[in-house]
């Protein structure tokens, strides 16, 4: 009965310890502005303010999530409603979190403050509540607040109905809002409260706060297991401090570093670079196989393209500011890595693999199978590591002694890395090497000719007899960027889909050069056809103002201009038409 008794009473306390239990998140919310980490604006304006007696009746506090928005606007809740230990105190900066309207903030059941989520409440009937509420004084504190958070979800009627009040409140009332899309608030609203842009806490300030917190907690964590999860909080602290529980949760011992990437499903750094280096290198077999082995050790595709992103950052921004390279945050691994890697990488290389990578995370989010489309992102960027760079594909092609290896990639030469010392990324000395010009004309063939301008683009479609082609080259293509071996062009509202692939596919398959042929959203030119109109136009008004015209119109009235031409041109041939499905 007794050891009944005694394990009845011991699974009691258990239970009673585990209910009693708070997330870091929740245990460590700063209850004074001075607890607020990286907000020094905000802490100095609202200081200043208190002392000077110059507060506002509305306040809006805006941020990412996690930020500190909820806390800091019960954070001014308790600095203007303290009365201090004695009774007599009068608003301050730094609440001291005993008197009774502190205590009853801290633990939410203060009837003067009113807290909202505009998130479940947006009708104009939840803001006439409120507003009737606005006309009584407070029941025992200093002022009546009322904070509502995500305030951008409110109606458009809701608004309205606030609009009034908010102008004109009662002396003992003032709003607090919160909010993490700030441009959906109406600017009404804004132009009556005084705005507040909470900013992302830098990693270090971060890394500081937690190791402060994992002393407390009797937690130990490496540096480098604490850089990781202050980075992943990308500036929210509540977000930072939720993994930092979770990891805290994941062993007895010291939290390592592999113990925080398995969680965060991130491939180690080092193993990142190597990937990058192989991919860059052109060795595409043997960057499947590491991204495979990253893959099964659990890594996410979506968060090692992410880190690949960031590594080209990186090494970017070493290129430009080399001194970034000796921060005292930056692990040993990346500062000697990124230095070697960056000293034979241009900034050329650099910059199209951060285009392709940036464009393969979205389609890695996207895809249906992530695995598998990174896989084929990491076949692209390989397969155009050892491409040459516009100047010197131009080089080669105007060189007098036809297309050749750039000089500084001599071909006996293996280089073993990302890329040579000029930039264009070649492959290393186990990767078969790719040629940048397709060599598909037999040695004894005549070259074919170069295009050198649209017009020559057009021409080689109708001595092909590419009917609909050279229709949408004339209707549809409003020429945005042209030079030989590219082509970026802004497509009309007729344009196929699948026009550049076209027009790539044609280009290649009829020339000597390899054609990158592009979709962009800038203006462009005026398409071939539009400026056959104008010219026409342009002749058919000069045409009517000469004499013999205008005799001839005044003769025979009800004749018309059909056509005008300059003498010795011939009749541009036509358009087809496209929905013709005879023509060829």
């Amino acid at each position: 009965m007794t050891d009944d008794g005694s394990s009845v009473s011991r699974q009691v306390t258990e239970d009673s310890e585990s209910a009693a239990y708070q997330v870091l998140a929740r245990k460590y919310r700063p209850t004074t502005f001075s607890g607020l980490i990286g907000q020094d604006v905000l802490v100095r304006t609202l200081s200043n303010a208190f002392q000077s007696g110059r507060l506002a009746h509305a306040f809006i506090l805006t941020g990412v999530r996690g930020i500190g928005k909820t806390t800091t606007a019960r954070i001014i809740a308790r600095a203007l409603n303290c009365i201090g230990p004695d009774g007599n105190g009068q608003p301050t900066t730094e609440p001291c979190g005993e008197c009774e309207h502190c205590t009853a903030i801290a633990r939410d059941r203060h009837v003067d403050v009113l807290e909202m989520d505009a998130a479940s409440r947006t009708g104009v009937d939840d803001i006439r509540e409120l507003i009737d509420g606005v006309r009584y004084r407070p029941t025992s504190a200093r002022y009546k607040i009322y904070i509502i958070d995500e305030v951008h979800m409110l109606s458009k009627n809701a608004f309205n109905a606030l609009l009034k009040t908010l102008e004109e409140p009662p002396e003992h009332v003032k709003f607090v809002f919160a909010t993490t899309e700030i441009r959906k608030v109406p600017i009404t609203v804004l132009s009556r409260c005084q705005r507040f842009d909470l900013n992302r806490v830098d990693v270090e300030t971060l890394s500081a706060h937690f190791t402060r917190i994992v002393a407390n907690e009797g937690a130990k964590i490496t540096d480098t297991a604490l850089h990781l999860i202050a980075r992943a909080a990308d500036g929210s602290v509540r977000d930072g401090l939720s993994l930092l529980d979770q990891a805290i949760s994941q062993t007895d011992g010291e939290i390592e570093e592999s113990t925080v990437r398995e969680m965060l499903g991130l491939a180690d750094r080092s193993q990142t670079f190597s990937l990058l280096e192989l991919v860059l290198g052109g060795d595409i077999a043997a960057a499947l196989g590491a991204f495979e082995q990253h893959y099964r050790d659990g890594a996410d595709p979506l968060a090692v393209f992410e880190d690949m992103l960031e590594i080209i950052h990186f090494l970017t921004r070493i290129k430009v500011i080399p001194e970034v390279a000796e921060g005292v945050t930056i692990p040993e691994i990346e500062r000697t890595k990124g230095k070697e890697m960056a000293a034979r990488l241009s900034m050329a290389a650099l910059a199209r693999s951060w285009q392709m990578l940036l464009k393969g995370l979205n389609e890695v989010r996207m895809a249906p199978s992530p695995k598998q489309a990174a896989e084929m992102i990491l076949v692209r960027l390989a397969y155009t590591a050892d491409l040459p760079t516009p100047d010197e594909a131009v080089r080669m092609l105007t060189s007098s002694d036809g297309p050749a290896e750039p000089a500084s990639q001599p071909p006996s030469q293996p280089t073993g890395g990302a890329s040579s010392a000029n930039g264009a990324a070649t492959a290393t000395a186990a990767a078969p090497s790719y040629d940048p010009v397709p060599q598909s004309v037999a040695p004894d063939s005549a070259p074919r000719a170069v295009l050198q301008t649209f017009e020559d683009v057009l021409a080689l479609a109708d001595e092909n007899r590419e009917a609909m082609l050279r229709t949408h080259l004339i209707s549809d293509v409003r020429i945005v960027h042209f030079e030989i071996g590219r082509i970026e062009f802004n497509p009309g509202p007729n344009a196929p889909r699948d026009l550049a692939g076209r027009l790539a596919g044609f280009l290649n398959e009829h020339t000597d050069t390899r054609w990158m042929v592009s979709v962009s959203t800038e203006a462009g030119e005026d398409t071939l056809l539009e400026k056959r109109q104008t010219e026409e136009n342009d002749l058919r008004a000069e045409a009517v103002d000469l004499p013999l015209v205008k005799a001839i119109m005044e003769t025979f009235p009800g004749a018309t201009l059909e056509d005008v031409r300059k003498a010795g041109q011939a009749e541009p041939p036509p358009v087809p038409d496209p929905e013709d499905p005879e023509q060829d």
